[in-house]
């Protein structure tokens, strides 16, 4: 019994299997954090204080120490990079602040933050301890609240009361926590005053006021501004100054309050995440990863002189350190170090205390975590430092106040600091650990649906179109029973011998057995697919001379590049560097088109034409013998000379040339289009031309680039759609140049400065009408061709009007220096379209997989990457007053993957004019 499916049956089919391991994949890539308790579990008794060897003597310090400040302010500057404080910019437009750090009371730091480098996981690494993970990133949107232990949480059970005004994030994340707080929402990216006045607005009220302990201010104006202009933006110098103006308020006001308290105050000055060369930020590269960490108070020594080299800490130490200042337990989540120097004028006994403290909590989360913990290395080492920290404390209530005591309190000192880190070290690698089981399971559903996909291709591309399922032959029939019983043996075993909780172990047994048949379902299909082609390539031909066709360079390019691609996304250096494959491989493509053109245009010419000839004769001879047959010998003759003539008609005209040299401009254009945005990891520091273009010096030479593509682009896609259309997309582009100049990318030659800034949203909207206008009109004329005429060319033009007002939408939100991308994109288009595939007359397998590969290439070219940091969020924003979601997300995914879409789109436009073939 064979089962017969059509080639969207089996597509569908794969679809949802895919789907399956995919998501197990995820789930085991991306597993829920490793916790300790619940958080109202985690109030427990602090330990107490490591008891002196022998009898007799005993501490009776088993409190948790009383706070060392009064109040805390911290103050959270979205996207500050550390060289904005410490470097060059923090000197010209921080002049208090960097007074502060150079001769004021305070203790300066480079906080290095670990990726994902995205607000939401910050905050938690900064009020937890802990290191989230990389599913933090999709959850980052619509933030839930944070039900770990954490130092909030903690100071709300302790009676402190905490005001909050900025990112609306905290709010989410601590709901009910704060007795006063004024959230501002943190994706409309392109507001830079509003949401920081919101912020400021509160400060001389609160600052007056005697009625909190723990004050956290948000700021969100530099990162907008990052992610609108970017770090090199003259937009960033202002807020730099408003920044500092705002800390000096603060630092003042703390000051003259001190008098009367007995305890002094603390100023926290911090960023959550830097700031790449783009303005953007979610990555691993230096300038999004490190911030300034600040301590600002009175009870720190006062500095003599300019910092000359910077301590690196985690930014999960600011958690720890923080709960000692306020008198507060350690999270019981926290993997970070108590920063001393905040400390260090603490008595010996005190500073052992809170080290003491710290090692015994990261010790406890290393037990619940590792069955093996005894064995740590800095669990062993914590255990030498307690030892050494009791034979202290009975020096100390003894009385001794030698020398021997100052030695041996630095000793153990230093002890619990290697320990620490050790400590620290071990548990920053054991958070999140991988689901390797579920991951494998994933892994192998997906090999076998592409693995199927590619055996079933001749099938699905054949004029049927069906592909035949055999589901009854007896050995593959015990092939399935025995892989069943084998997988579920297997999954048995792993099951009842891992020491850690697997997601596919916790399935119901109904459910893992399903995915098992699942799994031999899909081998068992593979290999009845490799038999039955094993099958067929032993059988004689019937009709060689017709069946031997030999496959084309482009045809081995194009097999070969594609899998040597999903076998290169097997390393990790790889996917980080994908863009260079994609480069390699449309540039080779380009020499082999090049090279089967030379051969049709020289090579092939008298061939065809001798061909042809004979051919004619033979048909002649054999027409007057097959009269009384009734055979159609003058059909025969055309199909035969079909390819002969398109070959004579190849090489007539005058395009001829063009036709040679266009290879030779796309490799030309793609070249342009490398130099104008690095990506990638390793060189994405580099500068580029898009750096260049994008520097305020040079806003002339931009806008004038800005003004050539806009006509660029109308000339390109205007000569296939109507009248109407083409109005609009004319008015359409002027309105993109019109917004560009509202919000101070480009100017107008009769503008002399970029005073008169605005948010542009009148001059977006303006744009989006044209572009429904031109959507519209092509599905209009989409629904006519469906529904009132059959006529392909109705279809065609309105296929190719849809593609229009994407286009004209991609000019919409593309940055101005990136318009070259997308007339470059239209440019080679055409090219391809006329001087390349119609006259080759590739097959529609072989045009589908081209324009996947200069999609995905064009994905890079607009200087996306494989990692967050290059997303551009300002997309999703362009011609909205506020934040709205739904269109907020679409136009940023809209931006992102245009080139692969504009690329899929065009393949629609060019089969449905092919429909003749």
């Amino acid at each position: 019994m064979r089962l017969r499916l059509r080639s969207g049956a089996l597509a569908a089919g794969c679809l949802l299997a895919e789907a399956l391991g995919v998501a197990l994949f995820l789930r085991g890539f991306f597993p829920l954090p490793v916790r300790s308790l619940p958080r109202g579990e985690a109030r427990a008794q602090p330990p107490a204080e490591p008891a002196p060897p022998g009898p007799g003597i005993a501490s009776n310090w088993t409190k948790i120490p009383p706070p060392l400040f009064r109040k805390v302010v911290i103050v959270l500057i979205d996207a500050l990079r550390d060289d904005f404080v410490f470097g060059s910019k923090g000197k010209q437009f921080m002049p208090y602040t960097t007074q502060v750090i150079e001769k004021g009371t305070s203790y300066s730091f480079i906080a290095e933050a670990k990726p994902p480098t995205v607000t939401m996981p910050r905050i938690k690494a900064l009020m937890t301890g802990s290191i989230p993970g990389f599913i933090d990133v999709v959850v980052n949107l619509n933030s839930p609240a944070l039900m770990s232990d954490n130092l909030i949480w903690q100071a709300k059970a302790a009676g402190k009361r905490i005001i909050f005004y900025g990112d609306d994030t905290w709010v989410k994340l601590f709901p009910k926590h704060f007795v006063e707080y004024d959230g501002t929402t943190s994706f409309f990216v392109s507001d830079f005053t509003e949401v920081d006045d919101n912020v400021t607005r509160h400060l001389d009220r609160v600052l007056k006021r005697e009625d909190w302990d723990l004050l956290i201010l948000h700021y969100l104006g530099l990162d907008h501004i990052g992610h609108m202009t970017g770090p090199n933006s003259p937009l960033v110098g202002p807020k730099l100054r408003e920044m500092d103006n705002v800390l000096k308020k603060i630092h003042i006001s703390l000051l003259s309050k001190e008098g009367e308290a007995s305890l002094p105050s603390l100023l926290v000055v911090c960023g959550d995440h830097g700031m790449s060369e783009t303005g953007s930020h979610g990555g691993s590269s230096e300038d999004e990863v490190h911030t300034p960490l600040l301590f600002i108070s009175s009870a720190f020594e006062k500095r003599s002189g300019p910092l000359t080299q910077l301590e690196l800490v985690q930014q999960t130490d600011l958690a720890s350190t923080l709960a000692v200042g306020l008198g507060l337990p350690i999270s019981r989540n926290n993997v970070g170090n108590i920063i001393l120097p905040v400390v260090g004028s603490k008595t010996m006994r005190e500073q052992l205390r809170f080290l003491h403290m710290n090692g015994f909590q990261l010790s406890t989360l290393l037990q619940e975590n590792t069955p093996a913990y005894e064995k740590d290395l800095g669990y062993e080492q914590f255990k030498i430092a307690e030892k050494s920290h009791g034979n202290w404390i009975k020096l100390y209530l003894e009385g001794n106040n030698s020398e021997i005591l100052l030695n041996l309190g630095k000793k153990v000192l230093k002890q619990y600091l290697e320990a620490l880190r050790t400590l620290s070290s071990s548990l920053s690698k054991q958070v999140a650990q991988y689901d390797m089981y579920s991951m494998m399971v994933g892994t192998v559903i997906v090999m076998e649906v592409l693995l199927l996909l590619f055996l079933s291709v001749p099938k699905a591309l054949s004029s049927r179109a069906e592909f035949e399922v055999p589901l009854s032959p007896p050995l593959f029939s015990l092939l399935f029973y025995l892989m069943c019983l084998m997988l579920c043996a297997v999954h048995v075993i792993v099951c009842t011998s891992a020491e850690s909780l697997c997601y596919f172990c916790s399935m119901s047994w109904l459910t893992a057995v399903g995915v098992m048949m699942l799994i031999s379902a899909l081998m068992c299909g593979i290999l009845s697919a490799v038999g039955k082609i094993l099958e067929n390539s032993r059988l004689p031909l019937k009709n060689p001379g017709a069946s031997s066709s030999s496959w084309s360079e482009v045809d081995v390019l194009i097999l070969a590049g594609t899998i040597g691609h999903v076998l290169s996304l097997g390393a990790s250096s790889f996917i980080e560097e994908e863009h260079q494959t994609w480069y390699f491989l449309i540039n080779t493509l380009c020499l082999a088109l090049c090279q089967e053109l030379c051969r049709n245009h020289f090579l092939l010419k008298e061939c065809d034409l001798q061909l042809g000839t004979t051919m004619k004769q033979n048909f002649d001879s054999i027409g007057e013998a097959s009269e009384c047959k009734n055979i159609d010998v003058q059909a025969a003759s055309n199909s035969k000379l079909g390819k002969a003539a398109s070959s004579a008609e190849f090489v007539k005209g005058s395009d001829k040339w063009i036709s040679l040299a266009s290879p030779w401009i796309i490799l030309i254009c793609c070249r342009l289009l490398r130099s104008l945005n690095q990506t990638g990891v390793q060189w994405a520091h580099r500068p580029d031309f898009g750096h260049w273009l994008t520097s305020s010096e040079h806003k002339s030479e931009l806008s004038v680039l800005a003004a050539i593509s806009l006509v660029m682009i109308f000339v390109l896609v205007q000569r296939r759609c109507s009248l109407v259309s083409k109005i609009a997309m004319a008015l359409g582009l002027l309105g993109v140049y019109s917004y560009r100049a509202a919000i101070g990318n480009v100017i107008f030659p009769w503008q002399h400065d970029s005073k008169d800034i605005s948010k542009g949203i009148t001059e977006a909207r303006f744009v989006y009408v044209f572009v429904l206008g031109i959507v519209f009109t092509g599905t209009k004329d989409l629904l006519k061709s469906q529904v009132i005429s059959a006529d392909s060319s109705v279809k065609s033009t309105g296929l190719w009007e849809v593609y229009s007002g994407l286009v004209l939408l991609s000019a919409l939100l593309f940055r101005p220096h990136n318009l070259p991308v997308l007339v470059f994109c239209l440019l080679i288009q055409t090219m391809m379209t006329k001087y390349i595939w119609r006259p080759l007359k590739f097959d529609a397998a072989q045009i589908t997989i081209m324009h996947y590969w200069f999609g995905q290439a064009f994905f890079y070219f607009q200087g996306n990457s494989n990692g967050i940091a290059t997303v551009d969020v300002s997309a999703g924003f362009v011609g909205l007053e506020s934040y709205v979601e739904i269109p907020a997300i679409f136009l940023t995914a809209f931006a992102t993957y245009a080139g692969p879409l504009l690329w899929a789109i065009h393949l629609l436009c060019y089969l449905s004019s092919e429909v003749s073939r």
